[in-house]
C-alpha cells in the first residue's frame, strides 16, 4: 500500500516537475502600444500600419488601425524568443524589435511615415508593454 503511494506521488511530481520546466521554458509576448495623431487633413479612408523591425533588416509584426477623429491607438505583439540556430540550447527571451516604422495610408497611399529607435523612443511600462516616450505625429495629405 504504501508502494502505491510513493509510486502515485513520484509520478504527479515527476509530472509537475516537466510542466513547471515546460512553462518555464515558454517565452512572454510582449506588447508595444503606439498612440498618435495626425494633423492637416486627415479623412474617413485614412489608417496607420505599424511595422516591427528586427535587426538585419529583418521584418516582423505589423498592425492596421483607422484614424478616428484624427488620433489612433494601436496594440502590436510580439513574441520575445530569439531564434538560434542550436535547438539544444535554452530559449533566449529577449527578442525585441530595433526600429518601429510608423506609416499612414490615405485611401491605400502612403501619405507620411515616422521611423522610431526602439530602444531610445519606447519604455517598458509594465512587465510585457512598451509604450511610446512622447506621441506620433504624422502629417496628413496637404
Amino acid at each position: 500500500m504504501i508502494f502505491a503511494v510513493t509510486k502515485s506521488f513520484i509520478g504527479i511530481l515527476g509530472a509537475s516537475l516537466a510542466l513547471c520546466v515546460t512553462a518555464r521554458a515558454q517565452c512572454p509576448v510582449d506588447t508595444v502600444i503606439i498612440k498618435g495623431r495626425v494633423v492637416e487633413n486627415a479623412n474617413a479612408h485614412s489608417k496607420v500600419r505599424v511595422r516591427l523591425v528586427y535587426p538585419k533588416e529583418r521584418p516582423g509584426e505589423s498592425g492596421e488601425v483607422d484614424v478616428e477623429d484624427g488620433a489612433f491607438q494601436i496594440p502590436v505583439e510580439f513574441v520575445t524568443m530569439q531564434s538560434s540556430i542550436f535547438t539544444n540550447m535554452p530559449k533566449r527571451c529577449g527578442r525585441k524589435p530595433r526600429t518601429v516604422v510608423i506609416t499612414l495610408l490615405e485611401n491605400d497611399e502612403e501619405s507620411d511615415q515616422v521611423l522610431l529607435d526602439f530602444a531610445k523612443n519606447f519604455k517598458m511600462v509594465d512587465a510585457s508593454a512598451y509604450t511610446l516616450r512622447s506621441e506620433v505625429v504624422l502629417n496628413g495629405p496637404h
